[in-house]
């Protein structure tokens, strides 16, 4: 039985999750793999796809690459390597003149390349012969370039692109501006004073009722249009179906339709489709994204239709319009030399102004008198490109006007054959070629480092052990505390530390997932009032709340109360005034200043966390579990015996104002949120006797002597917040008070690093003037970039700290800990890959894609954007929902796959692989790039999808220096790795 149109635009619905944006509401941002539903393609096939789909850029323009290339970033060995890896066949082959396919395509690569001197284009242009397009009469060129565009109906594009086309006017402009208004209502999280009373109905019904009383359609010269959704059917199936058979009587191009409609709002699209998919993320209004592609339909007809009259002077349907163009082949030729612009600026204008007349209404002669000298200029052009590429060639090969005649006609054209490349293949060999000098430049830091120090520390026991996230940001951190402190030792992991929860503070209105976004807690952790403090914690809630009151009296009734919003205004005035002005010439003052009102105005109320707690509906965590949970950690980081006096958990998130993407600069592996209560909660874990017995019934022993810390690294002003010091035994006071000073003092020289990647920051500064930098910006109203978030990530080390300690790996790399001598078999390594590979290759895959297109990929300037609904970003008031990352988060960002390099035996990792359809999905569709060191030897392979695992050999020679500041002082690009020789015992 054929499929009810019901199925079938259920399955068309299903299909658009793989096409469109998955970004949730920006309030909960995680960083994803923007292309997710491409990733069961090879990386290479799948951006090819993702590129005919949406046009979008899907490399770095050649010309960049070539910059890199010019900079010494890229040099000819890695491209040749390069080709190698894309498997081109006859590299070494002769083609033609002793020049082999290797060379040629070297050669045509590096065509952006400044080169020498080249022969001339008309030289260029007699050799080419056959190789040219040939020429053919006006009209049949008309119709052929006629025929092919309205074919791509549905296929490629919608009726909307074909009439941008023909007319210079975009239907969508209308379109967007009619429904933004509606979709922003209906989807409010929070913001929207109103909420349209038939939103309980659906978005359709919404829409409807309030669409036809609108009138502005009146002003958009549809007046009729109100009449006509006043009769609209009451559900929006039935519409779909009608508009689309009046738009395409196939059927059979629906899907491909309604695909293309979706795209042209990708962000507007993928919202509503998420808010479809996951109704608890919603306010209660009914999403279904067959309400919105009904209204999405209906308006394309009306606007693409009243455009169509105007164009022609008929109101025509598709198949009419076809014709149409088929009997007027001039009209059509002009309009397509004009879009395309490819004439001379008098011919251009003359196109112009008959373009332009036809839409006022005016009749328009002139069509046949231009149409024969505009193909003169759209063959000529075609013609053109192919001379001017032979003409790059030769200048790249040192092939002058001489060698090419004496070389002929055919072995030319042997030559351009050889040398074919399209742009996707030259992006994907000038990406190889860009990854592979890092990742060379990696192997040889890695090999040099080899055997420097027999142990993360000192022979003695630690003074302190610190458990850091995995994040490229805490690289550095960790770093500046090992140089300072060599006797401490340091570890990375998800950020979530093994522990994932539901948490709710003492001031949070409702609990909040602390764990990677595709774990579903079921225990419950909440901050509990310290003993005898009940009446500290009742006086706290009712001043907080008085205070959050008056805010938002504040700032929501300036605004919408007509009579009570004037006289707030007026008596805030000079208060607001104030506070500007002092957040504008002091922010991190201001804010400090804001902090402590709040705190001593709502009262400071003493508080604990016991993990076992939890309330009446999901409970904490049994004395087993909490056994299971440290135990599982601590072996899976490698720190299960010599533990230190102090071992500190080191969560992380960060903080800035008027900031949409705040969540985006937070802890990805807590859903985008702060890791500091994950850190709280082990700590508290840890230190129970009745966790500590069970650890040493399962080898685990903890000393007496030792004592868990937790605290939270501030990334963005490079503070720390202390948990529970109260707690910490008198004997290991003096040891704590140091650890304090030691990580304030390594978080002051690393903000030092961060700022010389600060085009405003001081030059040179001292620690105390750099932290004082970093925590204005974050405090900063108007500043744009709070931090840098992620934007220098490049790689991840799954290992042991002796891998990289004593490295200077300039804030790129994931530090994952593990020890692979208790792991020989790979199990703990299999469960961190599956963790910590989709976390890794999200957020390096989102960034790639965001810097490669941002206008499509990302969400263009921070500077324009409008916060809209809790739930998005637009550009100003009239814009597609924006997705992706802004582009001040990524204009240092060097796009690249993320390379993770795992201390582990090369058999044990094509095992994991073997077994896991996950990682073969991001390792052998190349999505991520995957090395092994092997934890004997020291030796370095590198994983090759088509050709297996390829051994590396080199020269393990690199810069030697100091300390980290005598590396970066003075540089603000990007750093290769040296050797550190302070801070390594």
């Amino acid at each position: 039985m054929e499929p009810s149109i019901e199925q079938r635009l259920h399955h068309w619905i299903e299909h658009l999750a793989h096409v469109l944006p998955a970004q949730a509401p920006i309030r909960d941002f995680v960083h994803h793999n923007t292309l997710h539903g491409f990733q069961h393609l090879p990386f290479a096939d799948a951006l090819a796809a993702a590129q005919a789909l949406t046009g979008a850029q899907v490399y770095w323009p050649a010309q960049r690459f070539g910059a890199e290339y010019a900079a010494g970033r890229i040099d000819r060995d890695d491209l040749s390597a390069a080709l190698d890896d894309q498997g081109v066949d006859g590299l070494d082959d002769e083609v033609v003149g002793g020049l082999s396919r290797r060379q040629i395509l070297l050669a045509e690569l590096l065509t952006d390349v400044p080169g020498g001197a080249v022969p001339a284009l008309a030289v260029c242009r007699r050799l080419l012969g056959d190789a040219a397009p040939v020429d053919e009469a006006w009209p049949e060129l008309a119709r052929r370039r006629w025929d092919a565009l309205h074919a791509g109906i549905g296929r490629q594009y919608s009726l909307r692109a074909l009439l941008l086309r023909l007319s210079g006017e975009d239907v969508l402009e209308s379109v967007r501006s009619i429904l933004q208004r509606h979709l922003a209502a209906h989807l409010d999280l929070g913001m929207a004073a109103w909420s349209n009373p038939a939103g309980g109905r659906g978005f359709f019904a919404a829409w409807k009722a309030s669409a036809a009383l609108d009138l502005s359609w009146e002003l958009d010269e549809l007046p009729g249009i109100r009449d006509e959704i006043q009769h609209l059917p009451d559900e929006p199936l039935p519409l779909l179906v009608d508009e689309l058979r009046a738009l395409l009587p196939d059927e059979s191009l629906w899907p491909g339709y309604l695909e293309r409609l979706a795209l042209e709002l990708p962000g507007w699209s993928g919202m509503f489709l998420w808010r479809d998919q996951h109704p608890a993320g919603g306010a209660g209004h009914p999403v279904s994204m067959a309400d919105y592609l009904a209204v999405r339909v209906f308006l394309e007809r009306q606007l693409c239709g009243e455009l169509i009259r105007r164009l022609t002077g008929a109101p025509l349907g598709l198949e009419e319009l076809h014709a149409y163009y088929h009997a007027c082949p001039a009209e059509f030729l002009v309009r397509e030399a004009w879009h395309l612009a490819v004439l001379p600026e008098d011919l251009l204008a003359t196109a112009s102004a008959l373009c332009e007349q036809t839409l006022d209404g005016r009749e328009v002669r002139g069509w046949e008198a231009l149409a024969p000298r505009v193909a003169v200029f759209l063959q000529a052009d075609e013609s053109t490109r192919w001379a001017a590429g032979l003409q790059k060639l030769a200048g790249q090969l040192a092939l002058d006007e001489a060698r090419l005649n004496e070389l002929g006609r055919d072995a030319v054209n042997r030559l351009l054959d050889a040398a074919r490349l399209s742009p996707l293949q030259r992006g994907q060999i000038w990406l190889a070629a860009y990854e592979g000098h890092y990742r060379e430049s990696l192997f040889v830091a890695l090999a040099a480092n080899v055997g420097r120090q027999a142990a993360p520390a000192a022979p003695a026991a630690p003074s302190a052990q610190v458990v850091m996230c995995m994040d490229d940001r805490e690289e550095g951190t960790r770093r500046h505390l090992e140089e300072l402190a060599p006797d401490i030792e340091t570890f990375g992991a998800a950020g979530f530390f093994g522990v994932p929860m539901y948490w709710q503070g003492v001031d949070d209105p409702a609990p909040q997932a602390l764990c990677p976004v595709v774990v579903t807690p079921d225990r419950l952790v909440s901050e509990q009032v310290a003993a005898g403090s009940e009446s500290l914690l009742a006086r706290h809630a009712q001043r907080r709340e008085i205070r959050l009151q008056w805010r938002e009296r504040l700032y929501q009734g300036s605004r919408r109360a007509p009579l009570a919003g004037p006289l707030l205004t007026a008596a805030a005035a000079l208060p607001g005034l104030l506070a500007l002005t002092a957040s504008s010439l002091a922010p991190a003052w201001a804010s400090l200043a804001g902090k402590r009102w709040r705190t001593q105005f709502d009262g400071r109320v003493p508080t604990v966390v016991d993990p076992g707690v939890g309330d009446g509906n999901m409970p904490g965590f049994s004395d087993d579990e909490q056994v299971e949970r440290v135990a599982a950690f601590l072996r899976t980081i490698g720190l299960s015996a010599s533990f230190a006096p102090l071992v500190l958990i080191l969560g992380h998130g960060s903080g800035s104002r008027n900031n949409p993407h705040l969540s985006a600069y937070d802890c990805g592996a807590c859903s985008g949120r702060h890791g500091g209560p994950n850190a709280r909660v082990l700590a508290a874990m840890a230190n129970r006797p009745a966790v500590r017995a069970g650890l040493a019934a399962r080898g685990i022993v903890i000393p007496d002597t030792c004592h868990f810390l937790a605290a939270e690294h501030h990334t963005g002003d490079d503070s720390i917040e202390w948990y529970d010091l109260e707690q910490v035994p008198a004997a290991l006071q003096s040891p704590c008070d140091t650890l304090l000073k030691q990580l304030a003092e390594a978080c002051r020289r690393h903000a030092v690093e961060r700022c010389r990647r600060l085009a405003s920051a001081p030059s040179r500064p001292s620690p105390w003037q750099a932290r004082r930098h970093v925590a204005g910006r974050v405090a900063d109203l108007a500043q744009a970039r709070p931090e840098l978030g992620h934007a220098t990530n490049a790689a991840a080390f799954i290992g042991r700290r002796t891998m990289s300690r004593g490295l200077f790996l300039d804030r790129r790399v994931f530090l994952i800990s593990y020890d692979p001598g208790s792991d020989r078999d790979g199990d703990i390594v299999e469960r961190i890959l599956l963790a910590a590979g989709p976390v890794g290759a999200g957020i390096a895959l989102e960034y790639y894609f965001s810097t490669v297109d941002n206008e499509r990929f990302g969400c263009g300037s921070k500077v324009t954007h409008n916060l809209t609904g809790l739930f998005g970003v637009m550009e100003g008031a009239d814009s597609d929902l924006r997705t992706g990352l802004p582009w001040q988060m990524v204009e240092i960002h060097e796009p690249m796959r993320l390379l993770v390099v795992v201390e582990q035996a090369p058999a044990v990792l094509s095992a994991i692989l073997a077994r896991q359809p996950a990682l073969q999905e991001l390792v052998g569709n190349a999505w991520i790039q995957l090395a092994a060191q092997d934890p004997a030897t020291g030796s370095l392979s590198r994983y090759c999808p088509r050709r297996g695992w390829l051994p590396w050999s080199g020269r393990a020679v690199l810069p030697q220096v100091a300390r980290s500041h005598d590396w970066f002082a003075g540089e603000s690009g990007p750093l290769p790795p040296a050797l550190l020789l302070g801070g390594v015992a």
